[in-house]
């Protein structure tokens, strides 16, 4: 056993060559609308109608879901859809336009899209450049018991157990989205966005303890809001954090890096990497080549970034260079991406 643990213990020092580091990236927006969208409309389609509307009746019986439930959480979408496309620069005007949904939707089934006549007319109408549509607003609930024992009681006749009903409330609220371009008859996007909510409450029947849990409109609300600002933001660039690993040992000076490094002082590791890169031992100069492509990127500068890491890779073959290369090319290109996007 003690061999073993000796064995590992030497094999975790060995490995541990490397250490991480975090960076915050831009991300392209997901949704590229074209330059001449300046304007748009926001339509509400969600609604059950036509024979459908009986089967939502007894849906809404099944699922314990309020008769206006999905009407206001529908609403809050919609608003803060507005909302949030009003905050867009890009946007000259954004209008609520009143819709009336002829096609015949069951609860919860994402619809087909509207026909582009349906789209054009609608466009021309409100005198908009494009539709941006809730197709879907559904909420599924299912309720579950169970029994709990409380504290006990002393009382003149001693302890008594307390016994006492928990339910809890599981809600799915279901959205759909899309946004329809009727110059080229395309839809640009489309996307059903979940999230669950739940609610716990007690009481000494179970009627009583699920009576507590109706009142849960103004959660749903808030999802609903949240699923329209998510939807609207997808036309805008994201940040995201990511990690990325740097080498530490070598010599006595990728020490000393390491240690400025770890202060924040990436100015000055990055001049003794760049003497390093010069070391007559391959395996040290790769690797100060793949830690300046990291100090490039800390910079700023993607395409110095990739001439290190490919430089380290092809004339040093050290293997991490190649997967960074291709993490750095994905960046040029969402870049570029971002550049074009910031032109719009």
């Amino acid at each position: 056993m003690r061999i073993i643990l000796i064995i590992c213990a030497a094999v975790l020092l060995v490995s541990c060559k490397t250490q991480q580091l975090y960076l915050n990236v831009v991300e392209p927006a997901p949704v590229t609308l074209p330059d001449y969208i300046r304007t748009a409309g926001v339509i509400d389609r969600s609604e059950v109608t036509g024979d459908a509307g009986g089967l939502d009746a007894l849906d809404r019986v099944i699922t314990l879901e309020g008769k206006e439930l999905d009407k206001e959480g529908a609403a809050a979408s919609i608003s803060a859809l507005t909302d949030e496309l009003l905050g867009n620069a890009r946007f000259m005007e954004v209008k609520p336009l009143d819709f009336t949904d002829e096609e015949v939707k069951g609860p919860g089934i994402f619809p087909p899209p509207l026909n582009w006549t349906v789209v054009d007319e609608k466009c021309r109408e409100g005198g908009v450049d494009a539709l941006f549509s809730l197709e879907l607003f559904d909420t599924d609930t299912r309720v579950s018991y169970q029994v709990r024992k409380t504290d006990s009681k002393r009382t003149l006749l001693g302890a008594i157990a307390g016994i006492e009903q928990q339910a809890d409330m599981l809600t799915l609220v279901k959205t759909g989205w899309r946004i329809y371009d009727p110059s080229s008859k395309s839809i640009l996007d489309e996307i059903t966005l979940n999230r669950s909510i739940t609610f716990s409450s007690t009481g000494l029947t179970p009627a009583v303890a699920a009576a507590a849990l109706i009142d849960r409109k103004e959660a749903v609300k808030q999802v609903g809001s949240r699923a329209g600002q998510a939807f609207a933001r997808r036309l805008l660039p994201y940040e995201i954090r990511v990690s990325r690993d740097y080498f530490v040992k070598g010599n006595d000076n990728f020490r000393i890096a390491m240690r400025k490094a770890r202060t924040g002082n990436w100015d000055q590791a990055g001049e003794i990497w760049f003497q390093e890169t010069n070391n007559p031992q391959m395996k040290i100069a790769g690797r100060a080549c793949y830690n300046m492509a990291i100090i490039s990127e800390i910079n700023g500068q993607l395409d110095i970034a990739a001439d290190w890491a490919r430089k380290s890779y092809e004339d040093y073959r050290i293997r991490q260079a190649l997967r960074y290369l291709r993490i750095l090319e994905y960046r040029q290109t969402s870049e570029r991406i971002l550049e074009e996007q910031g032109n719009e």
